[in-house]
């Protein structure tokens, strides 16, 4: 069984991320990887989300914009990087696949 990993992140925030990932991008499966998950993150430590859409979904460009800018424009005190799987090196992603928490499932069609 693979080992559970932990997403370091205050509730009241982890929470805060959910709700918009759900209002911008709720098809899309979300992975946070990094020093939040890792356990070397220090309070200010930004949050690293990968985002994985759907293969029926086209190119997401435009939505994953809204939602970066969605976090910018946030009271969160702390920067959320989010990046499209499709768009990041596959050394990239096996680095991740190593390390990833589950932060949203991505919703089936009609839910």
């Amino acid at each position: 069984m693979p080992e559970q990993h932990t997403l370091h992140l205050p509730e009241k925030y982890a929470s805060q991320v959910r709700a918009l990932l759900r209002q911008y991008i709720p098809e899309a499966e979300v992975w946070a990887y990094g020093s939040r998950v890792r356990g070397d993150h220090y309070d200010a430590s930004d949050l690293d989300l990968v985002a994985r859409f759907p293969a029926t979904e086209k190119r997401n460009f435009f939505r994953l914009s809204d939602v970066k800018d969605a976090f910018v424009e946030s009271n969160l005190p702390i920067i959320v990087q989010i990046v499209e799987w499709d768009g990041i090196p596959e050394s990239f992603r096996e680095e991740i696949l190593v390390e990833y928490v589950l932060v949203q499932q991505g919703a089936k069609d009609g839910q």
